[in-house]
């Protein structure tokens, strides 16, 4: 299963759900993988032994993107459907979760990875993680939403029209990345550190403080993610999304994918 859940009940890290994403070799989301995340993140509403969740990636990478290779080989518009709606309800499962989400990335974070990280309540990574919102690539529009949680506004415009990457030094700079680690190993380890004081607090208070601040300092990402896979959607009807699909998947990603460590 690409996706596992630990939820530990003892020691320092009790009360913590710890989600680990392994799917070799890039760890790209198919359309289930997608849907196992929301649900894993939804059901912490009605889990009260969960009080804080980890959501982290094992590989040379935390997000390659999605599963191009299921949406081109999907019937009709099945495959982008599909990862499109499932993009959505993962992002938005974060954003719902009831309990604060910890996301620790490295190496590399490309599409629906910059939209998971971007509605993560903490993000953590280690140096040299590089961030690629490649919409434009591969014929999408959706991102915009989530990436203003980890860029100002006109640097998001200039990531999304050009497609290059940019670096977790960047975001830490901003205050969008709370720590960068030196390794990998090193950020799951500040990971693991955030996710144990949260957990430790009083859980309905850190339930409540999730809800204060999604209702006061949040956005509305259904209402304007939606909106913006609207025009997604024109470009797939037009025949534009598919080929520039392709394009990306017989390349252009390759250039984005590092050569570094990967944690435990």
């Amino acid at each position: 299963m690409p996706v596992t859940e630990t939820v530990h009940d003892s020691g320092g890290l009790a009360g913590v759900a710890e989600l680990v994403v392994e799917s070799p070799p890039v760890n790209a989301y198919s359309i289930t993988d997608l849907a196992r995340l929301a649900e894993l993140l939804r059901s912490y509403d009605n889990r009260d032994e969960v009080r804080a969740v980890l959501l982290r990636a094992r590989g040379k990478g935390f997000c390659g993107g999605g599963d191009l290779k299921e949406v081109q080989g999907l019937p009709g518009f099945d495959g982008i459907l599909g990862q499109a709606r499932g993009s959505q309800d993962a992002s938005l499962a974060i954003a719902d979760c009831a309990v604060p989400v910890i996301g620790c990335v490295h190496g590399y974070c490309i599409g629906v990875g910059v939209l998971l990280a971007g509605t993560c309540d903490v993000l953590v990574g280690c140096q040299g993680t590089r961030f690629v919102l490649a919409e434009v690539d591969n014929g999408a529009t959706t991102g915009g939403v989530q990436a203003l949680g980890l860029l100002p506004e006109r640097r998001m415009r200039t990531a999304m029209f050009t497609g290059e990457p940019f670096d977790i030094a960047e975001l830490h700079g901003y205050g969008s990345v709370y720590h960068v680690g030196a390794t990998a190993d090193a950020a799951v380890a500040k990971a693991v550190e955030v996710a144990a004081t949260i957990a430790g607090k009083a859980p309905r208070v850190i339930r409540a403080m999730k809800l204060a601040l999604n209702n006061t300092a949040g956005r509305d990402l259904r209402r304007l993610y939606r909106q913006e896979m609207s025009y997604t959607f024109e470009l797939n009807m037009l025949g534009d999304a598919s080929k520039a699909r392709q394009t990306f998947l017989d390349g252009v990603r390759d250039g984005y994918l590092g050569d570094t460590a990967a944690p435990r």
